[in-house]
């Protein structure tokens, strides 16, 4: 305990957070800080977001000295956890440098849902989808919103799960995190214990295994890969550009379908031919379309703005089914799994099954 509180009062020090008290924060504003006056004006995407954890104390106290660039340490990750009045476990080596996917899980465990993370991993384990250690944390850090996605025009920001986190996306994070309601919170927790994976076939198994690895990489338009890509642009010189991986909706569909094909299912990657969600929803007709009741595991699931009513034109969202009342999709919050339920439940459209059309399942 000793050491514990000697390294975190070193680290306060450093940071320029000595003295704080975490029993009484300043209310959280994106806009401006308590008193009346702005602080200086910080140079950064994530702005507005350094100014609220610096008036709450956490990551320091000076907009204007706050290095949104630099990546962030576990030094400086276990301090800003300390002056939101968490207790994180003191870092072996607070000298090295974060990832995404290690802030997520941070956060995930300071806003004590640790245990709603696990279920969803140990569900999807069961089901012998084989998960990644942070699918978990990573379906619950974007559910809540705690990732931000980067707007067109500046994908290059975007950062993958075992990319070092700067600064800025940090800020960014505890800000939504302080901002959280009890109820959100709450609802998270109750709607992690619903998810679960039905029985399914070899393939549909395999479909799903594919899916779920993706889920914690970011959004990007017009991607269909989890590693650099080379993407059309209007606007850059030779009409490319370089930007990380990363999936939009459709893109995320390709790249579970299309672009790698399955040994022993060859036929299967030649199911979708279009790129768009337009193309791929209009490409199977009327009488075989899927409704929601009649939803299984793999199916590509469609959203219209008319929901059921439709044209293929106005569909402007897709997914892969999981099961159970759950998806998986690419969507402003980045790949993660998602509960079938409000927006998503008057919206929805239809589904086809690729696996049926390529043979492999009745």
């Amino acid at each position: 305990m000793r050491r514990m509180i000697a390294f975190l009062s070193t680290l306060l020090v450093a940071l320029g957070v000595a003295g704080a008290s975490t029993a009484s924060l300043p209310a959280v504003s994106f806009t401006g800080v308590p008193g009346g006056s702005l602080p200086p004006v910080v140079v950064s995407w994530a702005s507005a977001q350094i100014r609220a954890v610096t008036a709450a104390s956490i990551l320091g106290t000076d907009p204007a000295t706050f290095r949104p660039d630099d990546p962030l340490t576990r030094g400086e990750l276990a301090a800003a956890l300390v002056a939101w009045g968490k207790s994180p476990v003191a870092p072996a080596d607070p000298g090295h440098l974060v990832t995404i996917r290690e802030l997520d899980a941070q956060l995930v465990g300071a806003l004590g849902l640790t245990p709603a993370a696990r279920r969803i991993r140990i569900a999807a384990r069961d089901a012998g989808l084989a998960p990644t250690s942070m699918l978990g944390t990573e379906t619950v850090a974007r559910l809540l919103g705690l990732r931000v996605n980067h707007p067109l025009g500046s994908d290059e920001l975007e950062l993958l799960p075992q990319q070092p986190a700067t600064r800025a996306e940090a800020a960014y994070s505890l800000a939504r995190a302080l901002a959280l309601t009890s109820g959100q919170i709450t609802w998270l927790d109750q709607v992690s214990q619903t998810f679960s994976v039905p029985e399914t076939g070899d393939w549909q198994r395999a479909v799903l295994t594919r899916a779920l690895r993706f889920v914690g990489y970011p959004y990007v338009w017009a991607g269909t890969s989890e590693r650099t890509q080379q993407l059309w642009s209007a606007t850059a010189p030779g009409g490319t550009v370089t930007l990380p991986g990363g999936f939009d909706c459709s893109g995320f569909v390709w790249r579970v379908y299309k672009t790698k094909p399955y040994p022993g299912a060859l036929l299967l990657s030649d199911m979708l031919k279009g790129r768009t969600t337009y193309a791929m929803s209009a490409e199977v007709k009327q009488p075989a379309r899927i409704g929601i009741d009649g939803l299984q595991p793999g199916d590509v699931i469609f959203f219209g703005s008319k929901g059921p009513r439709s044209s293929a034109a106005e569909v402007g969202h897709t997914g892969i089914f999981i099961g159970n009342g759950w998806f998986a999709h690419s969507s402003g919050a980045g790949v993660t799994l998602q509960p079938l339920e409000g927006w998503y439940t008057k919206t929805f459209a239809w589904a086809r099954r690729p696996l049926t059309e390529a043979g492999l399942q009745s």
